[in-house]
């Protein structure tokens, strides 16, 4: 009898505690999205750390080389504004008190109309499948490399059409963010290991290079350092999807602040260390810079788990994106229907990657120039232009405002000088 009335108590309470975070959410009387079958908050956060360690985990020893130590200031403060224009992104999904937004399309458009929609969305989505094709040239080009000599050496294309097909499988049979967060814990692990064996590869290698060279800054290089710095904290484009994943939407800045911080902790480790002791000879990615041998082996291997980890996520992302536009539900088409329709769109989707990846010429190049754009515009501008349009700027403190200006002001930097950089790039492959 006291077990059933403790259990009842224990129910009651988690009742009380959910109207409360609902009430403390905004969601009082409040249209949200369907979390019946939603996911832990941790598996949210391994969402976070697995799409954007990925970003600048392995490049960041390369951007402290163009921009010298000073770099190191610019990475915690990018890190601290991606945390708040991560706060304020999801903030913007209920600014209108009645319904919660589902994309950051709907954010753009409830703040700018059908034009700003559009054009974030195109920015959306060049990120969300231009950096799965990326990943997929990276694990054809690795898997390729690790079979040279043997059978398996069949190809750069050939092993890219294959990472498609086994990125397309969990792609096609999972249907939300929640279902990939395994994956997602997978990956974070592999950038992790990576990370650990080019710190302990590194420190043995450091008695091999003593004439290396560190600066305090790099003037000249150092807008291009801080437009690769700014954009390597970039999981905005699946944020409204991850916290739509989640049983309880009110953890979402602990999660966005924990997965970033994790991201930062791993970039500060492979960066300082990187460049302290291999100085002006640091190459990208950083295991390239560590002894041949079975470390740099393995770290290569577990790289490739990890883009092959991660690419599902941001493809899914776009795949909920359109499948939203479209309408496509259970409700409106019936189990078998819907999950026909979504499956075509999702084989399709991963068909155009599959073939960008192989065919796209100067793509890197070109992903660099929209994507140096993109990711600055969609990271620090936009969240902050749209949360003061939504929300209002009166109710503002000065310091909140200024704060918000250096925010844009970092973004629009990195900006100009990551594209005029890109551009060069591509006028010179293709020059070439």
């Amino acid at each position: 009898m006291a077990s059933s009335f403790n259990e009842k108590k224990a129910d009651y309470q988690e009742s009380v505690n959910d109207i409360a975070s609902e009430i403390e959410y905004g969601q009082d009387q409040f249209v949200d999205v369907n979390r019946e079958n939603a996911g832990s908050s941790f598996l949210a956060y391994f969402n976070v750390v697995c799409v954007v360690a990925g970003t600048g985990t392995l490049g960041l020893p390369l951007a402290l080389k163009q921009g010298g130590w000073l770099g190191v200031l610019i990475l915690c403060l990018s890190w601290a504004m991606s945390i708040y224009t991560g706060i304020i992104l999801i903030r913007c999904l209920y600014a209108n008190g009645k319904a919660r937004l589902t994309t950051y399309k709907e954010v753009a458009t409830a703040s700018f109309g059908w034009i700003g929609g559009w054009v974030t969305f195109f920015f959306n989505a060049w990120i969300l499948l231009g950096a799965p094709v990326l990943y997929m040239v990276l694990s054809g080009t690795n898997l390729n490399d690790l079979c040279k000599g043997t059978a398996g050496e069949i190809g750069v294309v050939p092993w890219t059409i294959i990472s498609c097909a086994i990125v397309a499988i969990p792609f096609v049979l999972v249907k939300s963010m929640k279902e990939v967060a395994w994956m997602s814990a997978l990956g974070a692990a592999a950038t992790l290991i990576v990370v650990f064996i080019c710190l302990i590869c590194a420190a043995i290698d450091k008695p091999n290079n003593i004439n290396v060279h560190h600066d305090a800054v790099i003037w000249d290089m150092f807008p291009i350092a801080l437009s690769t710095i700014s954009f390597s904290f970039g999981g905005n484009v699946v944020y409204p999807h991850v916290e739509a994943s989640m049983k309880k939407p009110r953890d979402w800045p602990k999660v966005v602040a924990g997965g970033l911080s994790t991201c930062a902790a791993m970039y500060f480790i492979t960066a300082i260390s990187g460049y302290l002791i291999y100085g002006d000879k640091v190459v990208s990615p950083i295991y390239n810079s560590i002894p041949a041998g079975a470390a740099r082996i393995v770290a290569v291997v577990v790289i490739t788990l990890h883009v092959l980890t991660a690419a599902p996520i941001l493809v899914t992302s776009f795949a909920l994106d359109v499948e939203e536009m479209m309408n496509v539900s259970v409700e409106r088409f019936g189990k078998v229907k819907e999950f026909l329709i979504r499956a075509t769109v999702r084989i399709l989707t991963i068909v155009v990657v599959g073939v960008i990846a192989c065919s796209v010429p100067h793509f890197g190049e070109l992903m660099s120039l929209i994507g140096s754009f993109a990711n600055c515009v969609l990271i620090f501008v936009f969240p902050v232009v749209f949360y003061l349009k939504l929300t209002g700027i009166r109710n503002k403190s000065i310091l909140e405002l200024a704060w918000c200006f250096l925010v844009v002001l970092l973004g629009l930097v990195g900006l100009i000088f990551g594209t005029m950089e890109a551009i060069k790039e591509l006028i010179k492959a293709f020059g070439s």
